[in-house]
């Protein structure tokens, strides 16, 4: 068997602390472990391969840290040049699964899904792993515990096994509203659709050369020339741009005669909203709130209120989220939460930089953190991991100060190679190439100050990069 977590999306629903840069899936937002390191963790007790993750360019270094910070092996981190939906995602993971001649069992499992159950978890994989080696192409259908209108909805068919554990699918409904919702608990025979899959490589892509053959042509010909770099696989962007675009439901589910549909009470929720976090939570206070970080109430219920940084102090309210970051504070109806989608969207066509980034921003060698700025100058905290290293570069608009703080940085300025450690500084004038790395054993913390006429995170040219970032325009 070998896991395919799909590690796409923006999870704009969860912003202000999901953004385009940063999704939820790599957040802490339900336990310690981001989700995607859960994701991974529940699998520990199967008797599986290491996974196959799939993710977008923009992203392949918070999965290499992430699995890095485990210490997981993975099988191949596979990089979509743009978002295709599951379907063709899911081609490319089977195709890269088979390159060795082999035709694995593929659970194909998304990166954001909270799952508290894990024994009951494993039990359904165990009884989707005996239908997919039959031939199946099996889904997980949640037991509904209410008449949920967010969610499509699975209808079960005949009795597959004498266990009731596996059942022919009779139908695929999309999100109903509350009336159909309350009519399909009532009846019993629907199940939500958790977006989790299991067959085999083999039969998934006999399937989709039958409904969909010209999706997976385009997907052997983009993976035909795929290119290893550093732990990633490239895909071809030119052929891959060329690729419908369909969800794995609609391209192959919907209409294959071998779906199946494995029951599933594991206390599952994709937590695709704020609400969604304030009923999964395990502790509510006496009127029902949830709080993360530095919070005061008085006279409020059933709300949840998450802080990051600052003290958040509410009063006489029902029913509100509360979400404050280091550069954006959230305040809505918890009944409303589902509109967030049209802020974000405001601030995608505004080009606000709120959108994509955090104030703090991480890179495959630390993370900055801007901390001041103003009309020709701006202060960032920079944290440069052990061993790792900035791109050499040049601006054409800027200098910056560097002050160390702890740890010792090596520095290139210009035609000079030297230390700076502790208390030190050094000045990198306009227009001179440079480079910044931490030759220690221990985090290197500094202060930069930038000055100048435009201090964009596009004023950068690259002239090498141990990341194979050399083209990326998006600063350090």
């Amino acid at each position: 068997m070998k896991p395919v977590i799909l590690a796409g999306g923006s999870g704009s629903r969860l912003w202000p602390k999901s953004r385009a840069a940063l999704p939820k899936q790599f957040l802490s937002l339900t336990e310690e472990q981001t989700m995607l390191q859960s994701t991974v963790s529940r699998l520990d007790g199967l008797d599986v391969e290491p996974a196959i993750f799939i993710c977008n360019e923009a992203h392949r270094f918070l999965v290499a840290e992430q699995l890095r910070q485990q210490g997981r092996q993975h099988g191949g981190i596979l990089l979509e040049p743009m978002g295709r939906n599951t379907a063709p995602a899911i081609a490319l993971a089977a195709l890269h699964a088979q390159l060795n001649g082999e035709d694995p069992v593929l659970l194909v499992l998304a990166a954001d899904h909270l799952i508290k159950d894990q024994r009951a978890f494993h039990k359904a994989i165990a009884h989707a792993n005996a239908l997919a080696l039959s031939g199946k192409l099996v889904t997980f259908g949640i037991v509904p515990d209410s008449p949920h209108t967010g969610y499509g909805y699975i209808r079960r068919g005949e009795q597959l096994n004498q266990a009731e554990t596996g059942f022919a699918v009779s139908q695929f409904v999309e999100k109903p509203d509350a009336d159909t919702a309350k009519k399909y608990i009532d009846n019993g025979d629907y199940f939500w659709n958790s977006g989790m899959f299991m067959f085999k490589a083999s039969r998934y892509l006999q399937e989709l050369e039958k409904f969909a053959p010209k999706m997976l042509e385009i997907c052997k010909q983009a993976i035909s020339t795929e290119a290893k770099d550093l732990d990633f696989v490239r895909i071809d962007s030119a052929i891959f741009a060329t690729c419908p675009d369909d969800s794995v439901d609609y391209a192959v589910m919907e209409k294959t005669d071998d779906a199946a549909m494995v029951p599933l009470n594991a206390g599952w929720n994709d937590v695709g909203s704020w609400s969604s976090l304030w009923e999964t939570a395990d502790k509510k206070d006496s009127q029902g709130n949830v709080t993360v970080g530095d919070v005061m109430l008085a006279d409020v219920r059933n709300s949840y209120v998450n802080s990051e940084q600052r003290l958040i102090a509410v009063v006489g309210l029902d029913d509100v989220v509360v979400v404050e970051t280091k550069d954006a504070i959230l305040v809505a109806n918890k009944n409303k939460v589902q509109d967030i989608k049209t802020i974000v969207n405001s601030l995608k066509q505004q080009h606000r930089p709120e959108f994509e980034f955090h104030r703090e921003v991480f890179r495959p060698w630390g993370s900055y953190d801007s901390i001041d700025n103003g009309q020709r100058f701006q202060v960032k905290r920079i944290t440069v991991n052990a061993g790792e290293k900035l791109s050499v570069q040049m601006h054409h608009h800027r200098a910056e100060h560097w002050i160390v703080v702890s740890g010792t940085a090596k520095v290139t300025n210009g035609d000079k190679t030297f230390l700076v450690t502790e208390n030190e500084s050094t000045y990198i004038p306009i227009g001179v190439v440079h480079a910044l790395e931490n030759p220690g054993k221990l985090p290197l913390e500094l202060i930069e100050v930038q000055s100048g006429s435009y201090l964009g995170e596009d004023d950068i040219v690259r002239f090498s990069d141990r990341y194979g970032r050399s083209q990326d325009k998006k600063g350090k």
